[in-house]
């Protein structure tokens, strides 16, 4: 059944797709690179991320660091799919500073070119395939000279990616796939470039159409995977306005859109709410989008003003009190069909007191298909209630989704200083008792009040709130202190429940990441509970 209630959700053409990679692939299109097109504009200097290459042959990637030596090094058994991944990016191409280490760069360009044949090795994946495409075409951009080996390579990669787009996996891969083919089309000349241009834009335009909410939300929901998917289109404007080539009209507004509504999932801090896989250091801040968008001179996107910003399309809404922040998970988990990058995480929030965050999900530290990844998608990982010990969405095999909770979002407003928002969700219908959890969340100058009832028999529910890891718990009689140093910043008090415990946690903000923190469990059999937070106004 959870094989079914997974697979029921795929599109046709996913299937299809996944059909096809098992069927003998052709061979790589080894013929000469087309000739290099010449500028015919300005290329603006696009957002750098922080190194990641320490030496000619050091790597540090996703806070891991290994050598790559030798060919066998671009695969090694021991290291994660994801590290290699990152590994043939190229990233470090062009992050901060990436000139010092040119020498080291054009060594590696080399070393790859001949130490990873066409078709061979992970490298050869579409993903990592499009995102070195990208990012070799940027560091040429930069005045840097790819060599005739380098160059020939990186028509043979555009070849082989137009042969591979990732229509089994859709949502963000096949946008990079399609920014890809952009990028190989506008820098080299002739028909077939025009052919790999052609085909990246028309994959963008109906890709973009469904992708992009009306909020201005990515629709797989998590704020980092938004912000990596904002840089492709703004590379995109910068890379086809360099080469001579027309910007839809269309996109600068849904440009906006993006910034606006990545600009309200970030806390006062100026990083993103931990949200389904959100992970900081992978995707661009909104500070260095933001200026790379003005570098661009698009308009400036302004943050939501106003006391609640209702993101109603996928469903988040950020409420604002004084020096309190806060933002709620009160819609889907994704798209029916690519739930990949989900958490059970549905009813959770997250709350800072001015740029200090207080009250935190915890995180993403890595992929795969262990339990550590499962645990950091389920439900207890998150600030929502847990009932009878399940998660609200059936998180399962690091990527997968069985049955999903589906939430509805029943009032959210101000009156007279207060902010309440209610929402409610039927992820637990699938239990004995049918229940469903509705959460509401009344925020006022200095207090934050969270009224959860569950409707239906169970046995125990569990909220839970997850602290930053600067903050302390001192238990007293009737709630429990938050400390910051030696200073408290808040009080946490629960009625209806049967105990309240402090727990020993990790906080995940970074992949490789794990960072001991504290969480509050107020665990309780009846229907209602009502956790009340304090802080000084």
């Amino acid at each position: 059944m959870r094989y079914y209630h997974t697979v029921r959700h795929l599109r046709p053409i996913q299937i299809a797709a996944r059909l096809r990679q098992v069927l003998p692939q052709p061979r790589p299109d080894l013929r000469p690179a087309p000739r290099v097109r010449g500028l015919r504009g300005q290329y603006v200097a696009p957002v750098a991320g922080e190194p990641s290459l320490f030496g000619p042959d050091t790597f540090c990637l996703l806070n891991e660091e290994r050598r790559c030596r030798a060919a066998a090094d671009w695969q090694p058994r021991d290291a994660a799919a994801l590290w290699i991944y990152h590994l043939h990016y190229f990233d470090d191409l062009n992050a901060r500073d990436a000139r010092a280490r040119a020498a080291w760069h054009r060594q590696l360009l080399s070393r790859w070119v001949t130490e990873n044949p066409p078709a061979h090795g992970p490298g050869w994946d579409s993903y990592p395939l499009s995102r070195r495409i990208v990012n070799w075409v940027k560091w040429a951009l930069s005045g840097q000279v790819l060599s005739p080996a380098c160059l020939a390579s990186l028509a043979v990669q555009a070849r082989w990616l137009l042969r591979r787009l990732e229509h089994h996996l859709l949502g963000n891969h096949l946008l990079a796939n399609a920014k890809a083919l952009v990028y190989a089309g506008v820098y080299f000349e002739g028909e077939q470039a025009e052919l790999w241009y052609r085909r990246g834009m028309a994959l963008l335009e109906s890709q973009l159409r469904e992708q992009v909410l009306a909020d201005g939300a990515h629709f797989e929901l998590s704020p980092m995977y938004h912000a990596l998917v904002l840089e492709d289109l703004l590379d995109l404007c910068n890379v086809l306005r360099a080469f001579g080539r027309a910007v839809p009209d269309h996109w600068p507004a849904l440009i906006a859109r993006m910034r606006c509504w990545l600009a309200a999932m970030s806390h006062p801090d100026g990083d993103p709410a931990f949200f389904n896989d959100t992970a900081l250091d992978v995707a661009p801040t909104a500070r260095s989008l933001e200026d790379y968008a003005q570098r661009l001179e698009l308009a400036p996107a302004e943050p939501p003003a106003t006391p609640v910003a209702v993101l109603a399309a996928s469903g988040y809404v950020r409420a604002v009190s004084g020096e309190a922040c806060l933002i709620c998970d009160c819609g889907p988990i994704g798209p029916d069909y690519l739930p990949a990058h989900a958490h059970a995480d549905t009813l959770s929030f997250e709350l800072s007191l001015g740029r200090q965050r207080v009250l935190v999900n915890s995180g993403t530290s890595q992929y795969g298909a262990d339990a550590e990844r499962q645990r950091q998608r389920g439900t207890r990982a998150h600030n929502t209630v847990t009932l009878d010990g399940l998660d609200s969405s059936e998180v399962w095999s690091g990527f997968r989704v069985a049955r999903r909770a589906c939430a509805t979002l029943h009032r959210s407003g101000a009156t007279a200083g207060t902010v309440c928002i209610e929402s409610s969700h039927d992820g637990y219908r699938r239990l004995a008792g049918r229940n469903e959890h509705l959460r509401r969340w009344r925020l006022a100058p200095g207090s934050l009040c969270i009224d959860d009832s569950i409707s239906g028999r169970f046995a125990m529910a569990e909220a839970r709130l997850y602290l930053h890891p600067l903050l302390a718990a001192r238990p007293a009689a009737d709630d429990v202190a938050l400390t910051l140093a030696t200073r408290e910043i808040a009080r946490v008090s629960f009625a209806g429940a049967a105990s309240v415990a402090v727990e020993s946690a990790t906080w995940h903000p970074r992949f490789g990441v794990a960072t001991p923190n504290l969480c509050l469990v107020a665990r309780f059999s009846g229907p209602a509970l009502t956790t009340q937070v304090n802080w000084p106004v």
